[in-house]
């Protein structure tokens, strides 16, 4: 988006989309993401996405936290009978 000033002059304004972090019950669950990239997040202090479709950055204790039911009903789809559905959380 710009506006125009004067003649020779123009304002730009930089308009840059973030990461959008969810708020709300989200907030009161760990939730389940790949391996790799909950470390690399942990480490480097970049976004996850969850199964459910959460995006945020980890950075509590997962233990703390029951499971995502989304996640949880996600995560069993993909590993039928892997037993107790525990899997990589954040």
């Amino acid at each position: 988006m710009s506006t125009q000033l004067s003649p020779g002059a123009e304002t730009v304004i930089d308009e840059r989309t973030m990461p959008s972090l969810d708020e709300g019950d989200h907030e009161r669950f760990s939730h389940y993401v790949p391996k790799d990239k909950l470390t690399e997040a942990m480490v480097m202090g970049t976004p996850v996405v969850a199964l459910c479709g959460k995006v945020w950055v980890p950075s509590r204790d997962p233990q703390k936290f029951p499971v995502c039911p989304e996640c949880k009903e996600i995560w069993e789809t993909l590993h039928p009978g892997d037993g107790d559905g525990e899997g990589d959380k954040e």
